[in-house]
């Protein structure tokens, strides 16, 4: 099969790698459409230990199943493989698992490729009426399901009065604004210092936008729950200082660096704060069918390209040359 290689920082080859093998209870996927995700980006970058050269990387992906009963059915992947007795799982709160595992990381290749092997239990089957493109979104969508549905969980207030700030207006920051929405919050706003990207967030209805450290940026202590899709010292610095008193700070990013919180105020003021890390089943299922019944809009923030040109696709993400949100390879 031909794949995409990452070979060394800042270095990708595409080029002829052995098809997978599926093993007991796996299935092989036809990959039709991958996203590049900001961890695909770290490590490229050779920033990542834990995926080591050469490997396949890419998790973001959807397909078509290839041989056996289920030949040829359109399924998105959950890239998240855990042991289904594990007690995190049986909990249903697989993503902390310590037995999970996640294609893109060894021992699993990833989906920069035309197949990879996934278990039957992680492909939710989708219709043909969602675009293939869209299916392959189902991933970055649902780390922002499950980190807006935390924030939502802890809020004093109903989220149709509430004024929700995400910074980082990436594809996990647009995806959070994008699901805010969807659950009905009062009134949304984005922080992004790239103008491609706040082009393309004004475009989308309901959801504003504006660049750090400008008169548009909300005042001290005004915004009832801030979701920090960058996790940088400087937008943990910014969270603590917009939220209001007994409201609400989700960090998700994984930026390096640890500095920025004011925890004099998160504890004079009641300030609750929480991490968030990629999804729940549950999470992921809910996020399907919300791009299977279009309530995320027309999710016309992406960008596709072969499979083929993913090279230079990495090179115009780290240039900061694209307005796309997301990069959607095609095989």
């Amino acid at each position: 099969m031909k794949a995409l290689v990452y070979t060394g920082p800042n270095q990708l080859v595409f080029r002829d790698e052995p098809s997978p093998e599926p093993q007991s209870g796996e299935l092989l996927v036809r990959v039709e459409a991958v996203g590049i995700c900001g961890s695909d980006m770290h490590a490229y970058h050779g920033f990542d230990a834990r995926r080591p050269p050469p490997l396949i990387l890419g998790h973001e992906a959807a397909g078509r199943i290839v041989g056996g009963q289920r030949n040829a059915e359109r399924v998105t992947i959950n890239p998240l493989v855990v042991d289904p007795a594990c007690p995190y799982a049986v909990e249903g709160r697989w993503h902390l698992s310590p037995t999970r595992q996640i294609i893109s990381m060894p021992p699993r290749p990833g989906a920069f490729a035309e197949l990879v092997r996934i278990p039957e239990r992680n492909v939710v089957p989708i219709p043909d009426s969602l675009p293939i493109e869209h299916a392959a979104l189902a991933e970055p969508i649902a780390v922002a399901w499950h980190a807006v549905r935390i924030g939502l969980e802890k809020l004093h207030r109903p989220l149709a009065s509430a004024r929700v700030v995400v910074l980082g207006g990436g594809a996990i920051g647009l995806a959070c604004a994008l699901v805010a929405r969807r659950f009905g919050a009062g009134e949304i706003m984005v922080a992004e210092t790239n103008p491609l990207r706040r082009r393309t967030l004004d475009a989308e209805p309901g959801i504003g936008v504006y660049t750090p450290g400008d008169t548009a940026e909300p005042a001290e202590s005004s915004i009832d729950l801030v979701l920090d899709a960058v996790g940088a010292d400087a937008t943990r610095a910014a969270a603590c200082r917009i939220v209001r008193p007994g409201g609400v700070i989700v960090h998700i990013g994984l930026l390096p660096g640890t500095e920025g919180l004011d925890i004099r105020k998160i504890t004079l003021q009641e300030i609750t704060l929480s991490g968030s890390y990629c999804y729940t089943p549950t999470d992921f299922t809910d996020t399907v069918g919300a791009l299977v019944a279009g309530r995320l809009g027309a999710l016309a923030w992406t960008e596709e390209r072969a499979l083929s040109e993913g090279d230079d696709a990495f090179r115009a993400l780290d240039s900061g040359a694209t307005a796309a949100a997301k990069i959607v390879l095609r095989t």
